[in-house]
């Protein structure tokens, strides 16, 4: 304690009289870029906010076929929420309300019926999201999915945003459909 007392006179005096401070000078030139350092950091990251940022719901998750029909792909009424935060991480679910229930309440006692109908009736990922708004893209770079193949990869769609509506295209698939999800910013 009495070396930190010292520490705070010689710190006065060394203010005080404009004379450096043979201890001091090193930590306070760290301690002062470190602080800069983080206050540009901040100010970076507050200018680029995501465009995205907030808390999304699902209102249709549907898939166009290569006739052109729109039908649906998670059900009538299917539940999602996607949720991004100012610098652009995200976490997004999707589900199927008519996801078949276990007969058991133990997960792993499903039958193959009830595992397919979990895994193919869920779509789950998190990452980063970066907004293009002048080529209308947005690039999800995977962390971690519900689907382990998509895990480590990056993906763009083609969005439009509209009065708090997002719909944007998935890639399509093997088959040719296109899936396609619609959300409805919440905040």
């Amino acid at each position: 304690m009495d070396a930190f007392i010292k520490c705070q006179q010689q710190a006065r005096v060394g203010l005080n009289s404009r004379l450096p401070l043979p201890a001091m000078n090193p930590i306070l030139g760290t301690t002062f870029a470190i602080l800069a350092g983080l206050a540009a950091r901040d100010a970076r990251a507050a200018s680029q906010e995501s465009p995205l940022r907030g808390t999304w719901e699902l209102v249709a998750a549907d898939r166009r076929l290569p006739g052109g029909e729109q039908v649906r792909d998670y059900g009538k009424s299917p539940l999602g929420r996607l949720i991004v935060d100012a610098q652009g991480r995200y976490s997004l679910q999707i589900f199927k309300s008519e996801r078949l229930r276990f007969a058991s309440a133990d997960k792993a006692r499903g039958s193959a019926d009830e595992y397919a109908s979990a895994a193919l009736g869920s779509s789950t990922h998190y990452g980063t999201i970066t907004v293009d708004a002048e080529h209308h893209t947005l690039t999800f770079s995977i962390e971690g999915a519900s689907f382990p193949n998509w895990e480590g990869t990056t993906q763009q769609r083609e969005y439009t945003l509209d009065n708090g509506v997002l719909t944007y295209r998935v890639p399509p698939r093997p088959d040719g459909a296109i899936p396609i999800s619609v959300w409805k910013k919440l905040d």
